[in-house]
Protein backbone atom coordinates (compact mmCIF):
# COMPACT_ATOMS: atom_id res chain seq x y z
CA UNK A 1 0.00 0.00 0.00
CA UNK A 2 1.28 3.47 -0.90
CA UNK A 3 0.39 6.96 0.13
CA UNK A 4 -1.95 8.46 -2.41
CA UNK A 5 0.00 10.87 -4.57
CA UNK A 6 3.34 9.83 -3.01
CA UNK A 7 6.13 7.48 -3.98
CA UNK A 8 7.05 5.86 -0.67
CA UNK A 9 5.30 3.19 1.39
CA UNK A 10 2.58 4.32 3.75
CA UNK A 11 3.26 4.29 7.47
CA UNK A 12 1.06 1.62 9.06
CA UNK A 13 -1.58 2.70 11.52
CA UNK A 14 -0.59 2.31 15.12
CA UNK A 15 -1.79 -1.03 16.45
CA UNK A 16 -2.22 -1.82 20.13
CA UNK A 17 0.34 -4.41 21.23
CA UNK A 18 -1.25 -6.43 23.95
CA UNK A 19 -0.78 -9.49 26.08
CA UNK A 20 -3.69 -11.74 27.01
CA UNK A 21 -3.42 -13.19 30.51
CA UNK A 22 -5.47 -15.35 32.84
CA UNK A 23 -5.67 -15.47 36.62
CA UNK A 24 -7.73 -17.62 38.97
CA UNK A 25 -10.21 -15.89 41.26
CA UNK A 26 -10.97 -16.94 44.82
CA UNK A 27 -13.60 -19.50 43.78
CA UNK A 28 -11.44 -20.95 41.00
CA UNK A 29 -13.08 -19.01 38.16
CA UNK A 30 -10.55 -18.10 35.46
CA UNK A 31 -10.54 -14.35 34.78
CA UNK A 32 -9.05 -13.33 31.44
CA UNK A 33 -7.74 -9.84 30.77
CA UNK A 34 -5.73 -7.90 28.20
CA UNK A 35 -2.73 -5.74 29.06
CA UNK A 36 -1.14 -3.04 26.94
CA UNK A 37 1.04 0.00 27.56
CA UNK A 38 4.26 0.68 29.43
CA UNK A 39 4.52 -1.33 32.69
CA UNK A 40 6.01 1.76 34.34
CA UNK A 41 2.84 3.77 33.76
CA UNK A 42 -0.09 4.05 36.17
CA UNK A 43 -2.44 1.02 35.90
CA UNK A 44 -5.84 1.78 34.39
CA UNK A 45 -8.24 -1.12 34.93
CA UNK A 46 -11.22 -1.20 32.55
CA UNK A 47 -14.36 -3.04 33.71
CA UNK A 48 -17.03 -3.36 31.03
CA UNK A 49 -20.80 -3.51 31.34
CA UNK A 50 -23.55 -6.10 31.36
CA UNK A 51 -23.34 -8.63 28.51
CA UNK A 52 -20.19 -7.10 27.01
CA UNK A 53 -16.45 -7.88 27.11
CA UNK A 54 -13.02 -6.26 27.16
CA UNK A 55 -13.32 -5.71 23.42
CA UNK A 56 -16.11 -3.16 23.87
CA UNK A 57 -13.73 -0.23 24.32
CA UNK A 58 -12.45 -0.33 20.74
CA UNK A 59 -8.85 -0.22 19.56
CA UNK A 60 -8.79 3.56 19.11
CA UNK A 61 -9.58 4.13 22.79
CA UNK A 62 -7.13 1.46 23.95
CA UNK A 63 -4.41 2.95 21.75
CA UNK A 64 -4.89 6.43 23.19
CA UNK A 65 -5.11 5.31 26.80
CA UNK A 66 -2.04 3.09 26.43
CA UNK A 67 0.09 6.10 25.54
CA UNK A 68 0.05 7.20 29.17
CA UNK A 69 -1.25 4.21 31.14
CA UNK A 70 -0.74 0.50 31.59
CA UNK A 71 -4.19 -0.51 30.42
CA UNK A 72 -5.69 -3.66 31.93
CA UNK A 73 -8.99 -4.54 30.22
CA UNK A 74 -10.84 -7.29 32.06
CA UNK A 75 -13.42 -9.81 30.89
CA UNK A 76 -15.85 -9.98 33.81
CA UNK A 77 -16.84 -13.43 35.05
CA UNK A 78 -19.39 -14.97 32.70
CA UNK A 79 -18.25 -12.71 29.84
CA UNK A 80 -15.76 -12.85 27.00
CA UNK A 81 -13.07 -15.47 27.59
CA UNK A 82 -13.43 -15.57 31.37
CA UNK A 83 -15.04 -18.53 33.08
CA UNK A 84 -18.81 -18.66 33.48
CA UNK A 85 -19.62 -20.50 36.72
CA UNK A 86 -23.17 -21.66 37.33
CA UNK A 87 -23.62 -19.54 40.45
CA UNK A 88 -22.11 -16.65 42.40
CA UNK A 89 -23.25 -13.65 40.37
CA UNK A 90 -25.16 -12.32 43.36
CA UNK A 91 -22.11 -12.33 45.65
CA UNK A 92 -20.34 -8.98 45.95
CA UNK A 93 -17.26 -10.61 47.47
CA UNK A 94 -16.74 -12.75 44.37
CA UNK A 95 -16.86 -9.73 42.05
CA UNK A 96 -14.42 -8.03 44.41
CA UNK A 97 -12.15 -11.08 44.38
CA UNK A 98 -12.02 -11.04 40.58
CA UNK A 99 -10.68 -7.49 40.53
CA UNK A 100 -8.29 -8.19 43.38
CA UNK A 101 -6.92 -11.25 41.57
CA UNK A 102 -6.10 -9.14 38.53
CA UNK A 103 -4.47 -6.41 40.61
CA UNK A 104 -2.41 -9.01 42.46
CA UNK A 105 -1.33 -10.74 39.25
CA UNK A 106 -0.19 -7.43 37.78
CA UNK A 107 1.32 -6.06 40.98
CA UNK A 108 -0.87 -3.02 40.43
CA UNK A 109 -0.84 -0.18 42.98
CA UNK A 110 -2.09 3.38 42.62
CA UNK A 111 -4.55 2.13 40.02
CA UNK A 112 -7.42 3.95 38.39
CA UNK A 113 -10.53 1.76 38.23
CA UNK A 114 -12.83 2.61 35.33
CA UNK A 115 -16.25 1.00 35.20
CA UNK A 116 -18.81 1.29 32.45
CA UNK A 117 -22.46 0.55 33.27
CA UNK A 118 -22.47 -2.62 35.45
CA UNK A 119 -18.72 -2.17 35.79
CA UNK A 120 -19.46 0.70 38.18
CA UNK A 121 -21.24 -1.74 40.48
CA UNK A 122 -18.27 -4.13 40.30
CA UNK A 123 -16.00 -1.26 41.40
CA UNK A 124 -18.28 -0.71 44.40
CA UNK A 125 -18.12 -4.44 45.15
CA UNK A 126 -14.35 -4.18 45.18
CA UNK A 127 -14.23 -1.06 47.36
CA UNK A 128 -16.70 -2.50 49.87
CA UNK A 129 -14.44 -5.53 50.39
CA UNK A 130 -10.90 -4.26 49.85
CA UNK A 131 -11.08 -0.51 50.37
CA UNK A 132 -8.97 2.02 48.50
CA UNK A 133 -5.41 1.13 49.52
CA UNK A 134 -4.48 0.22 45.94
CA UNK A 135 -6.74 2.74 44.21
CA UNK A 136 -5.74 6.29 43.29
CA UNK A 137 -8.86 7.22 41.36
CA UNK A 138 -12.16 5.98 39.97
CA UNK A 139 -14.01 6.69 36.73
CA UNK A 140 -17.72 5.90 36.47
CA UNK A 141 -18.94 5.83 32.86
CA UNK A 142 -22.68 5.53 32.32
CA UNK A 143 -22.49 3.53 35.51
CA UNK A 144 -24.74 2.12 38.17
CA UNK A 145 -23.48 2.07 41.76
CA UNK A 146 -26.40 0.21 43.35
CA UNK A 147 -28.92 -2.31 42.08
CA UNK A 148 -32.44 -3.33 43.01
CA UNK A 149 -35.96 -1.97 42.91
CA UNK A 150 -36.09 1.66 43.97
CA UNK A 151 -32.33 2.17 44.18
CA UNK A 152 -31.54 5.64 42.83
CA UNK A 153 -27.98 4.62 41.98
CA UNK A 154 -29.28 1.89 39.72
CA UNK A 155 -32.08 3.61 37.83
CA UNK A 156 -32.27 2.30 34.27
CA UNK A 157 -33.48 4.02 31.13
CA UNK A 158 -36.16 3.27 28.57
CA UNK A 159 -34.00 1.01 26.38
CA UNK A 160 -33.11 -1.24 29.31
CA UNK A 161 -36.70 -1.38 30.55
CA UNK A 162 -37.83 -2.36 27.06
CA UNK A 163 -35.26 -5.17 26.86
CA UNK A 164 -35.98 -6.81 30.22
CA UNK A 165 -36.89 -9.60 30.82
CA UNK A 166 -36.80 -10.91 27.24
CA UNK A 167 -33.08 -10.12 26.91
CA UNK A 168 -32.44 -12.93 29.38
CA UNK A 169 -34.43 -15.51 27.41
CA UNK A 170 -32.86 -18.73 26.16
CA UNK A 171 -35.07 -18.53 23.08
CA UNK A 172 -32.90 -17.06 20.37
CA UNK A 173 -35.61 -15.13 18.54
CA UNK A 174 -36.89 -13.60 21.76
CA UNK A 175 -33.43 -12.55 22.95
CA UNK A 176 -32.45 -11.16 19.55
CA UNK A 177 -35.57 -8.99 19.40
CA UNK A 178 -35.06 -7.75 22.95
CA UNK A 179 -31.39 -6.94 22.58
CA UNK A 180 -32.08 -5.42 19.19
CA UNK A 181 -34.41 -2.98 20.94
CA UNK A 182 -31.31 -1.30 22.31
CA UNK A 183 -30.96 0.16 18.83
CA UNK A 184 -28.21 2.78 18.87
CA UNK A 185 -28.13 3.02 22.68
CA UNK A 186 -24.60 1.59 22.89
CA UNK A 187 -23.15 3.57 20.01
CA UNK A 188 -25.23 6.70 19.61
CA UNK A 189 -26.80 7.69 16.28
CA UNK A 190 -24.88 8.71 13.19
CA UNK A 191 -23.00 7.34 10.23
CA UNK A 192 -20.10 4.92 10.53
CA UNK A 193 -21.28 3.15 13.68
CA UNK A 194 -22.52 -0.02 12.01
CA UNK A 195 -19.44 -2.17 12.60
CA UNK A 196 -19.24 -1.23 16.28
CA UNK A 197 -22.98 -1.76 16.72
CA UNK A 198 -22.80 -5.26 15.25
CA UNK A 199 -19.80 -6.16 17.43
CA UNK A 200 -21.50 -4.99 20.62
CA UNK A 201 -24.75 -6.73 19.66
CA UNK A 202 -22.87 -9.95 18.92
CA UNK A 203 -21.08 -9.83 22.26
CA UNK A 204 -24.40 -9.45 24.08
CA UNK A 205 -25.72 -12.57 22.38
CA UNK A 206 -22.52 -14.47 23.18
CA UNK A 207 -22.98 -13.83 26.89
CA UNK A 208 -24.90 -16.86 28.28
CA UNK A 209 -28.56 -16.07 28.99
CA UNK A 210 -28.25 -17.44 32.53
CA UNK A 211 -25.44 -14.94 33.18
CA UNK A 212 -27.46 -12.07 31.72
CA UNK A 213 -30.28 -12.97 34.12
CA UNK A 214 -28.21 -13.72 37.22
CA UNK A 215 -26.45 -10.36 37.20
CA UNK A 216 -29.75 -8.62 38.00
CA UNK A 217 -30.80 -11.12 40.66
CA UNK A 218 -29.40 -9.16 43.58
CA UNK A 219 -30.05 -6.04 45.59
CA UNK A 220 -27.09 -3.92 46.71
CA UNK A 221 -27.15 -0.39 48.10
CA UNK A 222 -23.84 1.45 48.08
CA UNK A 223 -24.95 4.95 49.07
CA UNK A 224 -23.08 4.85 52.38
CA UNK A 225 -19.99 3.52 50.64
CA UNK A 226 -20.04 6.49 48.26
CA UNK A 227 -20.57 8.99 51.07
CA UNK A 228 -17.43 7.76 52.81
CA UNK A 229 -15.25 7.58 49.71
CA UNK A 230 -12.56 10.27 49.71
CA UNK A 231 -10.83 8.96 46.57
CA UNK A 232 -11.16 11.26 43.52
CA UNK A 233 -13.94 10.13 41.19
CA UNK A 234 -14.78 11.21 37.65
CA UNK A 235 -18.47 10.73 36.91
CA UNK A 236 -18.92 10.69 33.11
CA UNK A 237 -22.43 10.18 31.75
CA UNK A 238 -24.47 10.99 28.67
CA UNK A 239 -27.56 13.11 29.28
CA UNK A 240 -29.48 10.99 26.75
CA UNK A 241 -28.42 7.64 28.23
CA UNK A 242 -31.31 5.24 27.58
CA UNK A 243 -29.75 2.26 29.39
CA UNK A 244 -28.65 3.82 32.70
CA UNK A 245 -30.62 6.96 33.43
CA UNK A 246 -28.55 10.10 33.94
CA UNK A 247 -30.18 10.50 37.35
CA UNK A 248 -28.09 7.53 38.55
CA UNK A 249 -24.95 9.56 37.85
CA UNK A 250 -26.40 12.68 39.44
CA UNK A 251 -27.26 10.63 42.52
CA UNK A 252 -23.72 9.20 42.77
CA UNK A 253 -22.16 12.64 42.29
CA UNK A 254 -24.35 14.09 45.05
CA UNK A 255 -23.00 11.51 47.51
CA UNK A 256 -19.32 11.46 46.57
CA UNK A 257 -17.19 13.92 48.56
CA UNK A 258 -14.54 14.25 45.84
CA UNK A 259 -16.35 14.00 42.53
CA UNK A 260 -15.75 15.68 39.17
CA UNK A 261 -18.62 15.45 36.71
CA UNK A 262 -18.69 15.39 32.93
CA UNK A 263 -22.19 15.24 31.49
CA UNK A 264 -22.15 14.82 27.70
CA UNK A 265 -25.12 16.59 26.20
CA UNK A 266 -27.22 14.33 23.94
CA UNK A 267 -24.92 11.30 24.35
CA UNK A 268 -26.36 7.83 24.91
CA UNK A 269 -24.86 4.88 26.82
CA UNK A 270 -21.54 4.47 24.99
CA UNK A 271 -19.58 7.76 25.11
CA UNK A 272 -16.32 5.99 24.22
CA UNK A 273 -17.98 4.80 21.00
CA UNK A 274 -19.64 8.12 20.18
CA UNK A 275 -16.45 10.17 20.66
CA UNK A 276 -13.34 8.02 21.35
CA UNK A 277 -10.91 10.96 21.28
CA UNK A 278 -12.86 13.07 23.74
CA UNK A 279 -13.35 10.08 26.02
CA UNK A 280 -9.67 9.16 26.08
CA UNK A 281 -8.70 12.80 26.62
CA UNK A 282 -11.01 13.24 29.60
CA UNK A 283 -9.91 10.00 31.25
CA UNK A 284 -6.24 10.82 30.65
CA UNK A 285 -6.65 14.33 32.03
CA UNK A 286 -8.38 13.03 35.16
CA UNK A 287 -5.76 10.32 35.78
CA UNK A 288 -2.98 12.85 35.20
CA UNK A 289 -4.41 15.07 37.94
CA UNK A 290 -4.13 12.41 40.63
Amino acid sequence: MRVRGGSGPARPARVTRMTIREVESSDGTPIVYRVTGDPAHRPLVLLHGWAQSSRCWGEAVLDELARTHRVIAVDLRGHGYSGAPETGYDESKLWAADVQAVLDAEGAHGAVLLGWSYGGLVICDYLATHGTDRVAGIVLVGAITSIGRGEKGGKVGAAMRAAVPDAMSEDAATAIRALGAFGTALTGPGEGKGVAAQALFGTSLCTPPRVRAAMFARTVRNDELLRGLDTPVLVLHGTADSVVDVSAAEHAASLLPNATTSFWEGTDHGPFVEDPQRFAAEVTRFAGSL
